[in-house]
């Protein structure tokens, strides 16, 4: 929420700085998140005086002023401006100075071959309003050379974040309420003069949905003028970030932006008949404010008449029957919505508004009678007119709610001990009523104090949290017990693990271009995507991490990078059955470019290949304890892979642990990459869980007795035997001797048959208790030669 200093200090009677202001503010839970110093924007315009206006030589409809700026030396300025000429009192632009409306910085130059030393300027330029056709015109008497932000009044403006249980702090004099209860001021008691009306309505009002507006009041102004609102009205909606539209409408959003009560005026001579605060009936519709149409139903809240709905209750109102510079007779309606109905109601037709956002946290049921009042002065005060007496249907729900309160709890719950009668001034600045027996009775504007919690809360806050003293949790003695879950320990294992092999880790949105996220998607389950999304290049939950990566490494090779290695360990999120959300943890790698730089061994660099992405899978997945002996690799990477330079690497020929390869270039394409990219994608949730016990130590290490043994064995194999298959299958020939095997050579020419290959495998053998005879090894090698022959392996002579 913005507002100016000027606007605070209406409610708030107080001295203190602006740095003093916004510290206090954010030690009583109201976060600043920043102060605009219109000054600033302003810095290098003064007050000057058009002494001579002629015509420029060059352009008929530019001019050449001489300009006072009140350094005693006449500037020349050129100027298109209309209304430019001798004696005018306006505002100019020096060089160095900065435009605010467009970041241009003004210096010396020719316009047209005549130079120019500045620019008088309009309102628009600056900042300060709509009006473009002429420069500023001031009073004769403005000081000549005076900082044109002097001039106009600097007035800071805080821009205050607001938590959704503080709906008294959605106007400007519940915020100052805080600050007085806070020490920094007083607060200035508003005068509500109560106005009975000279006439009967003559509009029928009443509420026939009394649980969506309990409480409907209303009131007929007539002969109003309905023109601009004053300027220091538009000066404090500019500030807060609102657009003045006219005055009845601007007094209304001044209201609540000062109060936290929204209201709305309609224009009485577009209405027919009764105004009714009921149900929507199904296929009903109105044209809001905005210009778009909504679709209503029976669980909505509107305000129709006799003709047509005219208002999404408690949201926005209907554009038929808003208020114009025509405008003279006006119904003026303020009520009270149900926090649930315009919530539930905003978010099915998506729809948001300031008067929502107040609405749905609570506004002051109390403040109905006064702010009609109120209203209905500022109306009168400056459009003029007649009130006609209020019509109040319903009742808005205003029974105190009282709460058994112990001071003794400002130090048990909240950690500092705060004297009774301190509690007592703080409670009763905030407004509550504070009994003798310390029942405490809760404003109407804080629906959000329940129970002596809270009022626990409202104490501490305003007495100081910084007055809490840190103390220390009890620990007790010895080693603690291990808190992080074996899904934490992993993925920091693999981060580490990741790391040392020379990648980079990357964190990349959850969300993607639905577009990027079709292109890694398993059509089977479809995308996750969001319905009202930040933007629509984050629309999509992401199906797969490389989708982020390959962004990442897109914008990187773009900036000049040579070579890149990245990963990210994080969710990836999937359609379940019947729709349902599956998240789960997956780690992705890209290498990217040059794996190597050139030098003058090569003379040429070395780029990433599939097998440093299988060498990067392999690695990863041991650390994670997966039995990398035992994978099989087997094609159907998918799609986005290049064929022929891709795999998987699964436990039996269903459970897929990771995927790697070159990707397809027509992948590379869509990212917009030119360089090779390899990549890896780790499913972690795939991987079988250790069994037995963990421990935190290591087993012992206990090397063996007795020499291992090496055997070569040479098999004759089908070419479209994977060699990967042999080596498992000579591996798991003889579990109790067999500890290693691996290829060594595969060799295909002369001496081979058509249709075959010769895979060498190196074979080591560990003995137990005793070492190997004869027989022992002969029986072993029958066993290897027996098993590879399952496979079409026969020993090469």
């Amino acid at each position: 929420m913005k507002f100016p200093l000027s606007w605070l200090r209406q409610y708030l009677d107080t001295q203190a700085s602006v740095e003093e202001l916004a510290a206090k503010l954010n030690a009583i839970g109201l976060e600043v998140e920043g102060i605009e110093n219109p000054a600033e924007k302003l810095a290098g315009f003064r007050i000057a005086r058009v002494l001579t206006a002629d015509k420029h030589p060059q352009a008929d409809k530019l001019q050449v002023l001489t300009v006072d700026s009140g350094d005693g030396q006449p500037l020349q300025v050129v100027c298109g401006a209309p209304n430019a000429r001798a004696g005018l009192v306006g505002v100019l632009g020096l060089p160095g100075a900065t435009v605010p409306a467009n970041g241009m910085v003004l210096k010396v130059a020719a316009v047209r071959g005549v130079e120019s030393n500045g620019m008088m300027c309009s309102t628009r330029e600056l900042e300060l309003g709509e009006d473009h056709d002429g420069i500023i015109e001031l009073p004769e008497d403005a000081p000549i050379g005076t900082p044109y932000a002097d001039y106009h009044g600097a007035d800071p403006v805080f821009d205050v974040a607001i938590t959704p249980n503080r709906p008294d702090c959605m106007g400007v004099r519940g915020i100052a309420r805080d600050l007085a209860a806070a020490g920094l001021g007083e607060m200035v008691p508003i005068d509500v003069a109560s106005n009975p009306g000279s006439f009967p309505c003559p509009v029928e009002i009443r509420t026939e949905d009394p649980e969506g507006c309990p409480a409907f009041y209303g009131r007929v102004i007539r002969g109003v003028n309905n023109g601009p609102s004053p300027d220091w009205m538009q000066a404090r909606l500019k500030a807060a970030g609102q657009r003045p539209i006219s005055a009845l409408v601007d007094i209304t959003n001044a209201v609540m932006l000062a109060h936290g009560r929204p209201a709305h005026v309609y224009d009485l001579a577009k209405l027919s008949g009764a105004v009714v605060a009921r149900r929507a009936k199904s296929g009903e519709s109105v044209v809001a404010l905005n210009g778009k149409t909504y679709e209503l139903d029976g669980e909505m809240t509107v305000i129709a008449d006799a003709a047509q709905v005219h208002d999404i209750a408690g949201i926005m109102g209907g554009e038929h029957s808003g208020c114009s510079d025509n405008t003279t007779d006006v119904l003026l309606e303020v009520a009270y919505f149900d926090p649930e109905r315009i919530a539930a109601t905003g978010r099915r037709l998506s729809l948001t508004s300031d008067a929502r956002s107040r609405f749905e946290r609570g506004v002051d049921p109390a403040f109905l009678d006064s702010g009609i009042d109120f209203i209905t002065a500022m109306i009168i005060g400056v459009c003029g007119g007649e009130a006609s007496e209020v019509i109040r249907a319903g009742s808005p729900p205003c029974q105190p709610k009282m709460v058994a309160y112990d001071p003794v709890l400002a130090a048990s719950l909240g950690g500092v001990v705060v004297a009774e009668a301190e509690q007592k001034r703080i409670l009763e600045a905030l407004g509550f009523a504070v009994a003798a027996d310390w029942t405490v009775t809760v404003p109407t504007w804080r629906p959000d104090v329940d129970g002596a919690p809270d009022i626990v809360e409202e104490v501490v806050r305003i007495h100081g949290l910084d007055n809490i003293t840190s103390v220390p949790l009890p620990r007790a003695d010895g080693v603690a017990r291990p808190t992080a879950t074996p899904s934490q320990k992993l993925e920091r294992r693999l981060r580490r693990a990741a790391a040392a092999r020379g990648n980079h880790e990357a964190v990349t949105w959850s969300f993607l271009p639905v577009a990027d996220a079709d292109a890694f998607a398993d059509t089977s389950s479809g995308l996750w995507t969001l319905s009202n999304p930040i933007s629509e290049d984050m629309k999509a939950m992401r199906p797969s991490l490389l989708p982020g990566l390959l962004a990442a490494a897109k914008r990187n090779l773009d900036r000049g990078a040579a070579g890149l290695r990245l990963f990210e360990i994080g969710r990836r999120y999937l359609r379940g059955e019947a729709g349902i959300s599956d998240e789960r943890l997956s780690l992705a790698v890209v290498l990217a470019g040059e794996k190597q730089a050139r030098s003058w061994a090569s003379g040429k660099a070395t780029l990433f290949d599939a097998f440093d992405a299988k060498a990067e899978a392999l690695a990863l997945l041991a650390e994670a304890g997966a039995p990398v002996d035992n994978l099989q690799v087997m094609g159907e990477a998918g799609t986005q892979f290049h064929p022929g330079q891709s795999a998987t690497l699964r436990l039996g020929p269903k459970n897929v642990l990771a995927r790697f390869g070159m990707l397809h270039p027509a992948t590379c394409k869509q990212f917009d990459i030119v360089a090779p990219v390899a990549v890896v994608e780790l499913f972690l949730d795939a991987i079988p869980g250790r069994k037995g016990a963990t421990t935190f130590a290591r087993v012992q290490y206990a090397p063996p007795a007795l020499q291992a043994v090496t055997r070569d064995f040479a098999f004759l194999v089908p070419v479209e035997l994977p060699a990967g298959d042999l080596v498992r299958t000579v591996r798991n020939a003889d579990k109790a001797n067999v500890v290693a095997a691996r290829l060594f050579d595969d060799f295909r020419g002369a001496g081979v048959p058509e249709g075959q290959k010769s895979l060498a495998v190196e074979v080591t053998l560990q003995p137990g208790d005793k070492s190997y005879d004869e027989a022992e090894l002969k029986a072993i090698a029958e066993r290897v030669t027996a098993a590879a022959a399952k496979l079409g392996g026969v020993l090469r002579a």
